[in-house]
């Protein structure tokens, strides 16, 4: 879903300008923009995706690690729970 923010940010072919209307005849100017200025607003874009998708890759790299140390606790966790369990019932079984 694209938000609010993001979908301003792709309209690039949309003067972002007020004065695209002239006042003294009511009708709109070009609303085209030239060849250089799509260019660079298609690379501005480009380069605000390409932050955008470092950042979210970061961010997912990190995630990774996270769950991997969380999976590596949670192993532990559990085979000291099974060895705690073993103990109690030999502790039980045998009374000692």
């Amino acid at each position: 879903m694209i938000s609010h923010h993001n979908r301003d940010k792709l309209s690039f072919l949309v003067p972002c300008h007020p004065t695209s209307r002239n006042p003294s005849s009511g009708t709109p100017q070009s609303l085209k923009l030239t060849y250089p200025e799509t260019l660079d607003r298609i690379k501005e874009e480009f380069q605000f995706l390409q932050t955008q998708y470092h950042s979210l890759k970061l961010e997912c790299e990190k995630l990774a690690t996270e769950k991997t140390e969380i999976q590596r606790h949670y192993v532990m966790y559990y085979e000291m729970s099974y060895g705690l369990n073993i103990e109690i019932l030999f502790l039980t079984i045998y009374g000692v």
